[in-house]
C-alpha cells in the first residue's frame, strides 16, 4: 500500500503561434486536404519558428500549470520531462527548463519513450509521491517533431505538429476527491524498428552522408504501427480497468493519444465507449507526441469539458515500442 495518494493538481499547455494547415501543406508535398483528412482527422497544427526549441515551449506549459495549481515554485520537488526533441543530446531539457523557472537543487530529468512520454513520466511521479520521496512534482510532455520531419515523405510530413503539456503531481490531501487511481506502463523494444529516428546517437552519428538521406528524420511504418497502437493501448486499459474493478461505462472521459483520428475510433469501438466521451482535439494540432495528452487534457479542463470528480482515462503508445495507460480521479 502506498504511503500517500498522488492527484493532478492543475494542467498548463502551449503550442506555437504559427500556424500551419492542409492547403498550406498541399504547396510543399504531393497531398491534399481531403487525403490528410480522411485518414488522419487533421486540419491544422503548430510549428515552431527556426529559433524556438522544447524548453522555450515547455517552460510556458510549466508556467501555466505552476500557476493554475496554486503551488509554490519553491515547493516543486522533482521535474520530469518525457520528449525525444529536447534542446540537446545533453544536459535534459528538464534542467533547462528547472533553470528557467529559477528552480535549484532538485532532480530533473527526461524520459525518452516517444509519443508515451508523457504517460511514463507520470507514471514515475506518482510513484514518488506515493512513496514520500516528493510532495509535488512537475511533469512535462513536450516535442518538435516538425524539426525531424522528412518533407520528402507525404505518409508522415503531415502528420505531426509542435506543442507542449505540463502538470504537477501533488500528494492529496484525505479531503481531497482527486487521486490518481492506478497506472501500467509497457515495451516491446522487438518492434522499435517501426517508428525510429536512425541517425544522430551513436550507433550512427551524424555525416553528411547521414544528412543528405534523411536519416536524422522520423521513419515509420504506418500501418503496422496503425494496428499496434490499437491493439496495445486498449490492453493496457482493459487491464487498468478491470485490476480496479471498474467497466468502460464507469470512466467519464477517455483521453488518448492523438495520433490519428481513426486510431482513437478504433480504440473507443473496442472500449465500446462513445466518441462523445472521447476528448479529440487532433483537428487542431495534429500530433505532437508527447505533449498530445496534456495539450488535449488542459483544453478540455480550460472549456470546463472535464470537471473536479470526473474518472479519466489517459493512454498513449509510441516509438520503443512503449504504451501504458493513467487511471484518475481528476
Amino acid at each position: 500500500m502506498p504511503l500517500h495518494n498522488a492527484k493532478f493538481s492543475a494542467f498548463g499547455s502551449h503550442a506555437p503561434a504559427k500556424i500551419v494547415n492542409n492547403y498550406d501543406l498541399e504547396k510543399i508535398v504531393e497531398t491534399s486536404d481531403e487525403w490528410i483528412r480522411t485518414r488522419t482527422g487533421m486540419f491544422e497544427r503548430h510549428y515552431c519558428t527556426p529559433e524556438e526549441a522544447a524548453s522555450d515551449i515547455a517552460t510556458i506549459a510549466a508556467t501555466n500549470a505552476i500557476e493554475a495549481s496554486r503551488v509554490k515554485y519553491k515547493d516543486i520537488d522533482l521535474i520530469i520531462t518525457g520528449t525525444v526533441t529536447g534542446d540537446h543530446p545533453f544536459p535534459s531539457t528538464a534542467c533547462i527548463i528547472q533553470k528557467k523557472l529559477g528552480l535549484k537543487s532538485i532532480p530533473a530529468f527526461d524520459i525518452s519513450a516517444g509519443c508515451t512520454g508523457f504517460v511514463y513520466a507520470l507514471d514515475m511521479a506518482k510513484n514518488y509521491v506515493e512513496n514520500g520521496t516528493a510532495q509535488n512534482v512537475l511533469v512535462v510532455g513536450v516535442d518538435i517533431l516538425t524539426k525531424i520531419t522528412n518533407w520528402t515523405d507525404r505518409n508522415t510530413c503531415v502528420l505531426f505538429g509542435d506543442g507542449a503539456g505540463a502538470t504537477v503531481v501533488s500528494r492529496a490531501k484525505r479531503s481531497d476527491v482527486s487521486r490518481i487511481i492506478d497506472s501500467l506502463i509497457y515495451a516491446d523494444g522487438s518492434q522499435s524498428e517501426l517508428l525510429f529516428q536512425a541517425a544522430g546517437g551513436s550507433r550512427m552519428p551524424a555525416s553528411h552522408e547521414t544528412v543528405d538521406q534523411n536519416l536524422h528524420t522520423v521513419y515509420m511504418e504506418g500501418n503496422r504501427i496503425f494496428k499496434n497502437a490499437i491493439r496495445s493501448m486498449f490492453a493496457s486499459t482493459d487491464e487498468l480497468l478491470k485490476r480496479n474493478k471498474l467497466e468502460a461505462a464507469d470512466v467519464d472521459w477517455v483521453i488518448p493519444h492523438q495520433a490519428n483520428l481513426r486510431i482513437i475510433e478504433g480504440l473507443a469501438d473496442k472500449l465500446r465507449v462513445p466518441m462523445s466521451k472521447v476528448i479529440v482535439n487532433i483537428e487542431k494540432f495534429g500530433n505532437t507526441s508527447s505533449a498530445t495528452i496534456p495539450l488535449a487534457l488542459d483544453e478540455a479542463i480550460r472549456s470546463k469539458k472535464v470537471r473536479r470528480g470526473d474518472i479519466i482515462l489517459l493512454t498513449s503508445f509510441g516509438a520503443g515500442l512503449t504504451w501504458g495507460s493513467i487511471l484518475a480521479r481528476y
